[in-house]
């Protein structure tokens, strides 16, 4: 099979027609002091894509996502530039929280922003009206996952740290359904135990982050293993189907028999 080129190159014209995506993992310190704390969503169970699994928030990139990219980060690839601003976006409107920014935002104005952003359907004129300053810089590439089908997402996944995480979120109540905050190893543990279903891309990238204590060690671990896009497979093992990823990106857990994996 003909591998994907790098992550910041764009898909070949030749290959699957994939979904440009972005999704963004927001740590915040554990008042108890224990592993950080990860904002996930529970999306509605007649979405498409990943129907009632808990995700981290994110979607699809927009074209207005990349006319601002290109204004605002010229010197980055756009492909890249632009799923920095669909991450940014998609996580106001799906949690109420403005993350990014040069100077912090307040729960009341985020409020206000995320219903403008609903009104216009585009992040440039919430900047405009609330003189909002992004610092795109503030996420961190984490990982690039693409499946190898047609119109799957193409989903390059940032992380970005709020700290004391003393902030609002409100869950946007069209696409998902609830909004909460756990560990990585909570939220596998949850998984486990039936509360809340993963699909195969988040389950993996909950098992790599929960051997992280800080969000300084997740970015420590971005340095060992620079971000490439990955693809899952399928290959057979004693006459088992198993859904599987290359080894070398940082995953400690590489797949999983195809009947319990959710494809997403």
């Amino acid at each position: 099979m003909t591998p994907y080129p790098p992550s910041n190159e764009p898909m070949p014209t030749d290959g699957p027609k994939v979904i440009p995506a972005a999704t963004l993992v927001i740590f915040r310190n554990a008042a108890d002091g224990g592993p950080p704390e990860l904002l996930m969503v529970q999306r509605a169970r007649e979405m498409r894509f990943a129907g009632g699994a808990a995700v981290f928030p994110g979607g699809r990139v927009d074209p207005a996502d990349r006319e601002l990219a290109a204004a605002l980060l010229p010197e980055e690839p756009i492909e890249l530039a632009a799923a920095h601003i669909a991450a940014i976006r998609e996580t106001l409107e799906e949690t109420g929280l403005m993350v990014a920014t040069h100077y912090p935002v307040s729960a009341a104005e985020a409020a206000e922003g995320r219903l403008l952003l609903l009104e216009r359907g585009a992040l440039a004129p919430v900047l405009d009206q609330f003189g909002w300053a992004l610092a795109p810089e503030r996420l961190a590439l984490y990982a690039h996952w693409c499946p190898p089908w047609d119109k799957g997402f193409d989903t390059r996944f940032f992380v970005t740290d709020l700290g004391t995480g003393a902030v609002d979120v409100t869950v946007d109540a069209t696409e998902n359904t609830r909004l909460f905050w756990t560990s990585a190893a909570a939220a596998l543990d949850m998984a486990g135990r039936g509360e809340i279903a993963v699909i195969f891309p988040t389950r993996r990238n909950l098992e790599r982050l929960a051997r992280f204590a800080s969000h300084a060690e997740t970015l420590a671990d971005i340095e060992r293993h620079p971000v490439e896009r990955i693809h899952a497979t399928l290959e057979t093992v004693d006459g088992v189907e198993w859904l599987t990823i290359p080894d070398g990106h940082g995953y400690p857990v590489l797949g999983q028999p195809r009947t319990s994996a959710e494809r997403g």
